[in-house]
C-alpha cells in the first residue's frame, strides 16, 4: 500500500497547482493509511493500546474519510493477511463505537469478494473469506450467517459437469478458516457444522487423486509423507476438532476486548451464493505439502508441532503470506520472517527454511522467480548469522541424501539455488562429506547433481577457481574447461575433406568478404552425400555448413557479443545453408560439436539461432531428442534449451494474437465512428471506407498469422511427445526382452521430464489435448507412458 502511494506522488509532477489547494485531506489520508497499514508492528506500547489508539482515531475521522477508511480496511484484508486478526480486532472495535459503519464495512467485503471472484484471483478470495470468519470472533459478523455462507461454499461440491479443482477450491476455503473460527461456530451452531463435516468427509472420499504423484517433490513416503494438500488439511481440522477446538498459535488481539465487543450489535451476512462454473475458467491447481523437517530435527529448543496438527498449518500459511506480501522488497521479507509472532514457541528457523524449500520446489511452478528464494535465504543468513546457516546447511545434506527419489523438476531448482547460494559464500562447502557418491555410477542421482553444481557455479566463476575449491578426488565430476573444439585447427586435420576450404573461408572472412563471395566460395566444397556422376539438383552439402560455421564460430570464440554479431553479419549465407529440415537439425549439431566444453554458449547460440529465424522450434526439438545428443540426454543444460524453445514459441503465438486483437479493436472503434459520423460528407465517408477495408485486409492477414503459428506450435508438441514416446517405448520393449528391471537411472529421468514438459507448460499444452490424444496419447500407448498423461488430465478434472 505504501508502495502505491510513493509511486503515485512520484508520477504527480505536474500537478503541484492541484497538490497544493488539496494538501491538507492528502497529508491526512496519507496519515490515515500509515496508521492503518503499520499497526501491529514493533512499537513500544502494546498491540492493544495501538488498537485501542487507532480505532478512537478513525471513529474521529469517519464524518470525513469514510469511504477512505473502507478503501484502506478492505485492502489490507486482501493484501496483509499475515495481521488478519489485528485488523479484524480494530473492525470490531468500529464496529462497536458505530454499527453502521460495521455493516457498510460487512458490504464493502461482500462486494469485493464477488469481484475477486469475478476475476479469477482465488488466493485473495481465500483471505477475504477468512477475514470474514474472523469477524465472528469480534462479534462482528453473527456465527449463523457464516455456518450459511460455508453450506452454499460446500454446495458446490454436489455440483455436476464441473471440475474437481473447483469443488477443491471452495472445500479449502471453508477447512482453512476453521482454525480461526471453529470454535466458535461448533458452539452456535454444532448440528449445522456437524452436517458440514459429513459433506465434506463424503467429498473428500469420492475425489479422483491420479494427479498427486506428478506433484510430488520425492516419490518416497519415508521419512516424510507427501500428502495431497486437502488431506492433509482435512486431517488437521479433524485432530482439532478432536482436542475440543484448542490452537495455540493464533494471535488474538480481540480476547483483551472481549467485555468491548461483546455488547456490539452483529450483522447478518447478505445471502452469498458462488458464482456458476464457467467453461474454461482457471481454478487453482492442487498441491502436495512439502515436508523435510519433524521434531527430530530440531534437537534444541522448542518443538516442532507434529505434520498433522492445525499450529502447523496456521504457521505455515503466515509464512506464506509474509512471503507473498514482501518478496520484492528482500530484506524486508527477511526481517518480517524473523520477527514472526511467537517465535519463541517454535523452531522458527526450521519452519522458514521448509517453507521457503517448500515454495521452491512447488510443481508445477514456484509461486515467484527461483532467484528470489535465493537472495532470500542469503538474507535470512546475514541477518542470523549464527543460527540459520547451521539449519540451511542440515537442510541442504537432507536433500542430498534424499535425491534419489526427488522430482527430477526439483532437482533442477535445487542445482540451481545451491550453486547460486555457494557463488555468495566462496564456494565453501564441506565436499569430503559427498565423497561416498564418488564410487557409483556417474549417472547416478548424487554424482550427476555434484557434476550439474559444478557446471552452474562455472557459468558463477571460472574453470581453475572450480578445480581449486573441489578436492581432487572428485575430477571426475569437474567440468571440462569451456574451449572451442575447431576440427579444422592446424595440419594434422589437413586430411579433413573440408580443410582446403576452412583456410579459404577464414582467410574471406578475415577480408571482410561479403555474403555472396562466401556463397561462391562455399559452391567449390565438394558434397558427401553426392556421387561425382549425379547429376540431379543438388543435395543438402553437411560440409558446406561445417566448413563456414566452424570456421566463423572460431573466428568469433572470444565472447558471446562476437559469436552474436558474426551470425547476425552472415545471416544470408546460414539462411541458404538451412533452406531445409536436415540443414537446419545440422547446424545445431555443428554448433554443439564446436562448444559441448561450453553449455551455456550452446544455448545462447540456440536461443540466437532461433530468434534470427535461421532455425525453427521444431528442427531444436529433433535435434535434441536425435541420435547425437542421446549420450547428453540426462543434462540439464539440454532441458533448459528445450523449455526455452518452447516458451518463445508461445511468445511468437501470443505477439501475433495480441496484433490482431489490436487490429479487430482498431476496427469496431472505426466502424462505430463511421455510423456516428454517417450523413457527413461522402469525401470523408469514402476516406473511412478505405481505411476500414485496409483494416479488414491486415485483420485477414493476422488471422492466418495466427494459424501458421498455432499449427506450428501444435506440431513443436507433436514432435516432442513423439520422440518421448519412441525413446521410452524402446527402452521398455528393450528391458521385457532382456527380463531387466525398467526402473534406471535414465527411465526415472526421461518419464519425469515428460512430466515436466506438461507441468510447464499446461495452458498452452490443454489447446490441444485433442489433437494429442487421437494421435499420440491412445488407448494402445504403453500403461507407464499413459499414465503420465491421465495425470496430467487429472490436474484440471
Amino acid at each position: 500500500m505504501s508502495r502505491r502511494r510513493h509511486s503515485e506522488s512520484e508520477n504527480d509532477g505536474g500537478q503541484e497547482h492541484k497538490r497544493r489547494r488539496t494538501s491538507e485531506p492528502i497529508e491526512i489520508e496519507d496519515r490515515l493509511e500509515s496508521l492503518i497499514c503499520r499497526v501491529g508492528e514493533k512499537s513500544t506500547s502494546s498491540l492493544e493500546s495501538n488498537l485501542e489508539g487507532l480505532a478512537g482515531v478513525l471513529e474521529a475521522d469517519l464524518p470525513n474519510y469514510k469511504n477512505k477508511i473502507l478503501r484502506i480496511l478492505c485492502a489490507v484484508a486482501r493484501l496483509l493477511p499475515e495481521k488478519l486478526s489485528v485488523y479484524t480486532t480494530l473492525v470490531g472495535l468500529l464496529n462497536a463505537r458505530n454499527y453502521n459503519f460495521g455493516g457498510e464495512f460487512v458490504e464493502a467485503m461482500i462486494r469485493q469478494l464477488k469481484e475477486t471472484l469475478k476475476n479469477n484471483l482465488y488466493n485473495e478470495a481465500v483471505y477475504l473469506v477468512r477475514f470474514l470468519s474472523d469477524l465472528v470472533n469480534c462479534h462482528v459478523i453473527a456465527a449463523p450467517s457464516m455456518v450459511a455462507m460455508f453450506e452454499n461454499f460446500i454446495s458446490v461440491t454436489q455440483e455436476e459437469d464441473v471440475p474437481q479443482v473447483r469443488a477443491d477450491w471452495y472445500v479449502y476455503v471453508v477447512l482453512s478458516c476453521l482454525p480461526w473460527v471453529g470454535k466458535e461456530l461448533y458452539e452456535k451452531k454444532d448440528v449445522e457444522m456437524d452436517r458440514l463435516f459429513s459433506q465434506i468427509d463424503g467429498f473428500l472420499k469420492r475425489r479422483v487423486k491420479t494427479h498427486v504423484s506428478m506433484l510430488q517433490v520425492w516419490t518416497a513416503e519415508k521419512p516424510h509423507l507427501q500428502e495431497e494438500y486437502l488431506d492433509c488439511l482435512w486431517a488437521q481440522i479433524q485432530k482439532l476438532k478432536k482436542d475440543r477446538w484448542q490452537e495455540r498459535h493464533i494471535l488474538r488481539p480481540y480476547i483483551a476486548f472481549d467485555s468491548v465487543l461483546c455488547e456490539a450489535l452483529q450483522h447478518n451476512l447478505p445471502p452469498f451464493t458462488p458464482p456458476g462454473h464457467i467453461p474454461g475458467a482457471q481454478y487453482p491447481m492442487p498441491h502436495v505439502v512439502f515436508r523435510m523437517f519433524d521434531y527430530t530435527d530440531a534437537p534444541e529448543g522448542p518443538v516442532m508441532p507434529g505434520s498433522h496438527s492445525v499450529e502447523r498449518f496456521v504457521i505455515e500459511e503466515n509464512l506464506h503470506c509474509i512471503i507473498k506480501t514482501h518478496w520484492k522488497e528482500r530484506k524486508t521479507c527477511a526481517a518480517q520472517l524473523l520477527s514472526y509472532p511467537g517465535k519463541n514457541k517454535i523452531p522458527l528457523n526450521y519452519h522458514i527454511v521448509e517453507v521457503i524449500f517448500g515454495e521452491l520446489f512447488q510443481l508445477p511452478a514456484a509461486p515467484h522467480i527461483d532467484v528470489m528464494y535465493t537472495t532470500l535465504l542469503i538474507e535470512l543468513c546475514k541477518l542470523q548469522p549464527g543460527s540459520l546457516p547451521q539449519v540451511l546447511a542440515q537442510a541442504t545434506e537432507m536433500l542430498f541424501m534424499r535425491l534419489d527419489s526427488m522430482n527430477t523438476s526439483c532437482i533442477d531448482r535445487l542445482i540451481n539455488w545451491f550453486s547460486h547460494h555457494l557463488s555468495n559464500f566462496q564456494f565453501r562447502w564441506s565436499w569430503d562429506d559427498w565423497s561416498d557418491c564418488l564410487t557409483m555410477d556417474l549417472e547416478k542421482p548424487k554424482p550427476k547433481f555434484i557434476k550439474e553444481v559444478l557446471e552452474k557455479s562455472m557459468r558463477l566463476s571460472y574453470h581453475q577457481r572450480i578445480v581449486d575449491i573441489v578436492p581432487a578426488s572428485f575430477s571426475a565430476l569437474i567440468p571440462a574447461e569451456n574451449i572451442f573444439v575447431y576440427k579444422y585447427a592446424d595440419e594434422s586435420s589437413s586430411s579433413l575433406p573440408g580443410y582446403p576450404a576452412s583456410i579459404t573461408v577464414g582467410d574471406a572472412i578475415k577480408n571482410r568478404a561479403t555474403n555472396e563471395e562466401i556463397l561462391a566460395i562455399l559452391k567449390e566444397v565438394p558434397n558427401p552425400n553426392q556421387e561425382d556422376d549425379d547429376d540431379e539438383g543438388e543435395s543438402f552439402n553437411p560440409l558446406k555448413v561445417d566448413v563456414f560455421l566452424q570456421t566463423l564460430l572460431h573466428l568469433a570464440a572470444k565472447s558471446f557479443s562476437h559469436s552474436f554479431s558474426a551470425l547476425g553479419k552472415f545471416h544470408e549465407v546460414l539462411k541458404a545453408l538451412t533452406e531445409n529440415d536436415e540443414g537446419k537439425v545440422h547446424i545445431l549439431k555443428v554448433v554443439y560439436e564446436a562448444w559441448k566444453n561450453h553449455p551455456q554458449m550452446v544455448a545462447v547460440l540456440v536461443d540466437k539461432l532461433i530468434r534470427t529465424q535461421i532455425v525453427d522450434c521444431a528442427a531444436v526439438a529433433n535435434w535434441l531428442f536425435s541420435q547425437d545428443m542421446a549420450h547428453e540426454f540426462t543434462r540439464l543444460f539440454v532441458w533448459e534449451i528445450l523449455h526455452s524453445t518452447i516458451r518463445k514459441m508461445d511468445k511468437h503465438v501470443q505477439k501475433i494474437q495480441q496484433e490482431l486483437e489490436e487490429a479487430k479493436d482498431k476496427l469496431e472503434k472505426q466502424q462505430h465512428k463511421h455510423k456516428r459520423d454517417s450523413g457527413d460528407e461522402e469525401d470523408m465517408e469514402k476516406n473511412s471506407e478505405d481505411e476500414e477495408g485496409q483494416l479488414e485486409e491486415q485483420i485477414d492477414r493476422l488471422q492466418e498469422k495466427v494459424e501458421s503459428a498455432q499449427s506450428e506450435q501444435k506440431n513443436l508438441f507433436l514432435v516432442i511427445f513423439q520422440r518421448f514416446i519412441m525413446l521410452l517405448t524402446e527402452h521398455l520393449v528393450r528391458c521385457e526382452t532382456g527380463s531387466a528391471d525398467i526402473s534406471t537411472p535414465w527411465y526415472k529421468n526421461c518419464i519425469e521430464r515428460l512430466q515436466q514438459v506438461f507441468l510447464m507448460h499446461h495452458v498452452t499444452i490443454q489447446q490441444y489435448m485433442g489433437t494429442l490424444e487421437n494421435l499420440l496419447f491412445t488407448a494402445e500407448l504403453d500403461p507407464h507412458i499413459l499414465a503420465v498423461y491421465q495425470q496430467f488430465c487429472a490436474l484440471q478434472l
